[in-house]
């Protein structure tokens, strides 16, 4: 059952309007769901735009981030909870925990690494949780690819694409998590 939605996503002030777009429909559409967002705390970029939208929406905002985000100014106050990690490793073991569900976002870096992995625990049986990625403008095709790619190489076994979902939209992402 899911109470919590761990959403990975950009925080960059400077993506294109679809994307921006996409970051206030999801989290709406998590609020709407009775469901809390869990996200990196940050309050620029897709991750201010998520938490903004949930919280106007009338849901639970959930920020994890590390001290020295904080210490730079980058966190989003007015969260319902906030949670200071130790470091980056830290939020992203608290970001696993509290989710019943992961959705990525386009984003960058940090995004991939924290989709990437829990992928990876997913594939060691570390978890079940359903996997989401928000395809908006095929954003992420190129990460599809490079797996295909592993596939047709024999480096990651075919079923490993199984473990996540790719939506076209926030609302394929929504009903696949409502199943």
């Amino acid at each position: 059952m899911i109470r919590n939605v761990t959403v990975y996503c950009s925080s960059s002030n400077h993506v294109a309007a679809v994307f921006r777009e996409s970051a206030t429909a999801l989290g709406r559409a998590i609020a709407a769901e009775g469901w809390s967002v869990v996200y990196g705390g940050g309050r620029g970029g897709l991750m201010g735009l998520l938490a903004d939208a949930a919280h106007a929406a009338g849901g639970r905002v959930v920020g994890i981030t590390p001290q020295m985000f904080i210490d730079g100014g980058h966190h989003r106050e007015g969260c319902h909870e906030f949670i200071v990690a130790d470091n980056m490793r830290h939020r992203k073991t608290i970001l696993e925990e509290r989710g019943d569900a992961f959705v990525a976002l386009a984003g960058g870096i940090g995004t991939y690494d924290e989709l990437l992995e829990v992928i990876c625990y997913k594939s060691l049986d570390l978890h079940r949780k359903p996997i989401v990625l928000v395809n908006v403008e095929n954003f992420f095709e190129p990460l599809l690819n490079m797996i295909d790619h592993g596939i047709e190489r024999r480096f990651i076994s075919p079923h490993k694409r199984e473990l996540f979902f790719v939506a076209d939209s926030v609302k394929a992402a929504m009903d696949y998590l409502k199943c």
